[in-house]
């Protein structure tokens, strides 16, 4: 669909005088649509002050009212202040030049990013802890007592709503509510009160329509795509044993934090999720008091906004204003570079990768010649080769070879396994499918140039998918055997895979289309094909004659997110004056980059993954709680941000409440000096090995042995000097803050770009690891 730009002027000068945003093509210009009014911090210190209004906020919401009664959507006034409103393009640039206002901009459409992963990540760890796969106990599930302090930690899902009723959020043993938490239970007609619990303590929804019509079926927190029962059972589900989709990855399912509780805020549809939806949830869930948000979810590629107009960016900077910790999904347009979302500095940006689990489903040709494959699917094939085997393109003429309906022959199909070409992105595996089985196909072999990892589930056929070399020892049996034969198998889970992991192909790489000064993604956690708790009632994963299955299996950097939200959360009970950049670094400094062979971390390609691809690297549960340093990030580092990126003094002042009176953006205010940002992994651009790049960092001692001496180690790629002063920090006191600087410099005349390595903060107890990366 084509698309034009206008341009909405802010109410002073920024980022060249306006931002760009785009409309449909056929958008009227008269035509009334929801526009995002920011207008920066609320009235008050405390987010739950939620009578009070700004008094610029409070006039332009009665000049808006007073044109039309019912054109305000939303109003955001407890973690910050402004609304959403069907407007003119003509009203929207009139607002935009009202004093207050940071900015008007359309109201996008953002997408969804889409249980053996925590043993997985347990077996990662570098601490010791009780391996026993059957017990229940904390240390089993990987977090020694950390699960039983974790109770009053309260996790924040934005998504597609929940399924109260999955055993995973049972509130079995759990005690009362923590008092300090303000929110909610929503009721619909399919959702009560008493849906809520101890677990669950919080269920908010949001007009995630884009038409007036407010009719609509997702009024009401109940999931209706099961994503967010995905999410919010991978961050804080109980325990649930003997969890599996039909026999399938059977094992014990369990979130990442699995006695902290759960607040959900249904910010998404089957049609997608509005920005000003996701910013009414951030703004009551600061005024509710969750302390970690996890959003699977983010833009489209394709729309890339400024900070000015991005909902997450915006909703996330206020609420870690509050003390919030928002862990956000990369996305899932990899492995190409510069795909990365969510990549605001004060967001936890998490990749996805693989666990040490495969799900096999092998064909077997005449012969008894087996080849590898990967499918979920519950084959009632004979487990000999008898049934005629078929290339879809000999069934057919013109698409006939992707298996269309439309150009295959019935009499060809009929009683046979049929392969299909899968090169043309026009036809999905489940159109395929339901094509192959409607001309009475009993099985479907998919072969793909890149059949990755992610596993396709059939409930339709057998159906399992193969390499093309694969493929192509297939296609030449069946071109040299008068009677082809095959079958395919029924899913096998495979544990214990090597390697792993593996950063998934899907997952959105960088480096930051905004800067290449912050390192983003920050980390990586399992995101391909996770199991976790879903919608009971959901007839396309269903078995014929079969109950709908209470859990699901997929993959997305949507899973990788709620691991690290997890974590987050139970970092934060066993250190609860912790802020969010403290628990970030954290996170960033404890994680490892090596796989189960002992081996660096690949991508699905096979090259050695580079903190593009992962970040920091794999998450660890446990490393975490002993991080030994931590960088924390105060509000005079985001407020410089702000001033580098290209902000000015008094949007900043009206942005942050935060920002002291003598706040001034630094003289010198350009992209490069976001490298100085307190940040626990270093970025440097625009180095052309004539000049040396210095960037300052500090750490706190964490470390809880008082007095103690970290010394420095650097991993330096071949063409590049690094060197750090001092190279030893001598503590006194716990909770002291030592500075040190690093410096760069080019070995050679002509540096090459994208040079990575890492710097080692140890102490004979800890280590504190810091990845860089330094671009020309």
């Amino acid at each position: 669909m084509g698309m034009k730009n206008i341009s909405v002027f802010l109410s002073f000068p920024f980022l060249f005088l306006l931002t760009f945003i785009s409309f449909h093509a056929q958008t009227k210009a008269d035509e009334n649509r929801v526009y995002i009014v920011y207008m920066g911090s609320a009235a008050s210190s405390s987010p739950r002050s939620k009578n009070s209004l700004r008094n610029d906020h409070a006039h332009l919401l009665k000049s808006v009212l007073r044109r039309k009664a019912n054109a305000v959507v939303h109003t955001y006034r407890h973690g910050f202040s402004g609304f959403a409103a069907r407007l003119s393009e003509e009203e929207a640039r009139s607002i935009a030049h009202k004093p207050g206002v940071v900015s008007v901009f359309p109201d996008p459409l953002l997408k969804l990013h889409t249980t053996q992963s925590w043993d997985f990540l347990k077996y990662q760890t570098a601490l010791e802890i009780d391996s026993n796969p059957n017990s229940i106990s904390g240390a089993a599930n990987g977090f020694s007592s950390v699960s039983a302090n974790g109770s009053d930690t309260i996790v924040g899902i934005l998504d597609t709503g929940i399924w109260p009723e999955s055993e995973s959020f049972s509130d079995k043993d759990m005690g009362p509510i923590p008092s300090r938490w303000k929110g909610t239970c929503m009721k619909s007609d399919d959702f009560s009160s008493s849906n809520c619990n101890r677990k669950l303590i919080g269920a908010r929804y949001y007009d995630t329509s884009e038409s007036d019509d407010t009719e609509t079926e997702d009024g009401s927190p109940r999931d209706s795509q099961g994503h967010g029962s995905h999410v919010a059972a991978t961050a804080a589900g109980s325990i649930v044993q003997g969890a599996s989709y039909y026999g399938v990855a059977a094992g014990t399912a369990k979130g990442g934090s699995p006695t902290s509780r759960i607040a959900v805020y249904k910010v998404c549809s089957s049609e997608g999720c509005l920005g000003s939806a996701i910013l009414a949830a951030f703004d009551d869930a600061i005024a509710d008091g969750v302390d970690v948000l996890s959003l699977s979810l983010g833009s489209p590629i394709e729309y890339e906004p400024e900070l000015s107009s991005d909902p997450i960016a915006i909703g996330a900077f206020h609420a870690v204003e509050q003390g919030i910790t928002v862990v956000c999904s990369a996305g899932n347009d990899g492995p190409s570079s510069e795909t990365v979302v969510n990549a605001a500095p004060w967001i936890v940006t998490v990749a996805a990768t693989t666990i040490d689990r495969d799900f096999e489903s092998d064909v077997v040709l005449g012969g008894n010649k087996a080849i590898k494959g990967r499918g979920i699917n519950f084959s009632e094939l004979q487990k000999s080769p008898v049934h005629p085997l078929i290339y879809a393109g000999s069934a057919g003429e013109g698409d006939a070879r992707n298996c269309d309906a439309n150009s295959m022959v019935a009499e060809k199909i009929k009683g046979k396994i049929v392969m299909c070409d899968t090169n043309d992105d026009n036809y999905s595996r489940n159109e395929q499918t339901d094509a192959v089985k409607s001309l009475g196909g009993v099985g479907i072999i998919f072969q793909e140039k890149n059949p990755g990892v992610v596993v396709y589930i059939s409930t339709a056929l057998p159906a399992t998918v193969v390499s093309v070399k694969d493929g192509l020892d297939i296609l030449s049996y069946i071109n040299s055997t008068r009677n082809p034969v095959a079958t395919i198998l029924a899913t096998a889970t495979v544990t214990k895979v090597q390697p792993a992991p593996i950063v998934a192909y899907f997952s959105s790489r960088g480096p930051s289309h905004g800067t290449r000064n912050i390192l983003k993604p920050d980390i990586a956690a399992p995101g391909v094909n996770i199991l976790a708790a879903w919608m009971a009632n959901d007839t396309g994963i269903t078995l014929e004659g079969k109950e709908s299955p209470l859990f699901n299996v997929i993959s997305g950097t949507s899973m990788a997110c709620p691991h690290v939200s997890g974590i987050a959360a139970t970092v934060k009970s066993q250190n609860p004056t912790w802020g969010p950049s403290a628990i970030r670094s954290a996170l960033i400094t404890t994680a490892t980059q090596t796989d189960n062979l002992g081996a660096p971390i690949t991508t699905d390609s096979n090259s050695t993954a580079t903190p593009y691809d992962y970040g920091a690297g794999e998450v660890r549960t446990t490393g975490p709680l002993q991080p030994g340093l931590v960088y924390e990030t105060d509000t005079i580092d985001y407020l410089n941000y702000l001033c580098y990126y290209g902000y000015s003094i008094s949007q900043i002042k009206t942005i942050a409440r935060t920002a002291p009176k003598e706040f001034a953006c630094p003289k010198d205010s350009n992209a490069d000096y976001i490298s100085n940002i307190n940040y626990p992994s270093i970025a440097i651009s625009n180095f052309n090995g004539k000049k040396t790049k210095n960037v300052s960092r500090r750490v706190t001692n964490v470390a809880g042995d008082g007095e103690t001496v970290f010394t420095a180690t650097v991993d330096a790629p071949t063409g590049l000097s690094v060197t750090v002063i001092p190279d030893k920090l001598e503590f006194s006191k716990n909770n002291q803050k030592l500075s040190y600087q690093v410096v760069f410099s080019s070995t050679t005349s002509s540096p090459k770009g994208g040079m990575f390595g890492s710097l080692t903060w140890t102490n004979g107890k800890n280590k504190v690891r810091s990845p860089f990366v330094v671009s020309i």
